[in-house]
């Protein structure tokens, strides 16, 4: 069964395939005006950009059930990515069974619509859980280091991506307008565009580093670029995809550009505790799932409990 989208969430889907196709028109341009220069990488993000626009508009258009299902796979990719970078016990085996066993029951729960077992199986039951397991194998060598990773590992990237998947649970009287997906839409676009903003103001007219020592890369001015675009963007998009009034839509844009930033420079510090460049080379152009989905890992759990707190508080709480 396809969804019926809102016109508001296709109108923006076309808006992005919009973009790509004058972004691929403008690299391929460059190359032939002047092939002496490398635009290969920008190519290979292009066309990765291509295909993930692709993946995300189809699990939208099928049925809610593939949409649980595609976030799921993407938590399953994530946290087997974390797992094969950071340093594991060979006796957490069956611990790390586990771990991926949640990602099924955190979804499940998602897919029953049971919203307070959502929220507190992860960080209560897995986190009481997981550690008595490790226990019952009896190595104590290494055990707080493999405990807390695991438990970090698994809040980053299970946890926090599995709050996209909620969204479009969402009652849909709580957004008429566009329902679960436009929220969906609107957080997703306002984190990558955010990401992107702050990456080319920080090129054009980037000067002062903001955290040379985590991220030499992010300079003061692609912050506050990245803030002037997400936030304006927030606003402009938010009568057509969400319920927000202009105040809460400049919130919103506040919050996203601000925790999108730290959830950035929160996976180039881990990065360079591994002393790695990316965290995977799954997606060519940018590297792996983690150098994607750092930003959503702290603008998807933020944005969803400001949206439940003033617009579905009633339904919840």
């Amino acid at each position: 069964m396809v969804v019926n989208l809102s016109t508001s969430v296709l109108l923006t889907l076309a808006g992005i395939y919009g973009l790509l196709v004058i972004s691929t028109a403008i690299i391929y341009t460059l190359g032939f005006y002047n092939p002496q220069k490398d635009y290969s990488e920008l190519k290979d993000r292009i066309k990765s950009w291509w295909v993930m626009v692709t993946i995300f508009s189809l699990a939208l258009f099928l049925n809610r059930t593939v949409s649980i299902i595609f976030f799921g796979f993407l938590s399953f990719l994530a946290l087997k990515e974390y797992l094969s970078l950071i340093p594991t016990r060979l006796a957490d085996r069956q611990v790390l069974l586990w771990a991926y066993f949640a990602i099924l029951l955190q979804y499940f729960w998602i897919y029953i619509g049971w919203y307070g077992m959502f929220l507190i199986f992860i960080p209560i039951y897995m986190f009481l859980f997981l550690p008595m397991q490790m226990v019952l194998i009896g190595e104590n060598q290494g055990f707080l280091n493999a405990i807390s990773t695991l438990q970090w590992g698994l809040m980053l990237t299970v946890y926090t991506i599995s709050h996209l998947s909620y969204l479009l649970m969402l009652p849909p009287e709580g957004n008429p307008i566009a329902r679960g997906a436009g929220l969906l839409v609107y957080l997703v676009v306002l984190t990558e565009i955010n990401d992107i903003a702050q990456y080319v103001t920080g090129k054009i007219l980037g000067d002062r580093k903001i955290l040379p020592k985590v991220s030499p890369g992010k300079t003061v001015e692609g912050l506050l670029g990245g803030i002037l675009v997400t936030t304006g963007l927030a606003i402009a998009l938010a009568p057509w995809l969400t319920p927000f009034h202009t105040m809460h839509a400049l919130y919103v844009g506040l919050i996203l550009s601000l925790t999108g930033f730290i959830g950035d420079v929160n996976i180039s510090a881990l990065k360079r505790d591994l002393n790695i460049k990316d965290s995977g080379t799954i997606i060519p152009g940018h590297g792996g799932i983690l150098d994607r989905i750092d930003s959503l890992i702290y603008t998807a759990p933020l944005f969803f409990h400001f949206t439940v707190y003033f617009y579905y508080r009633g339904q919840f709480l």
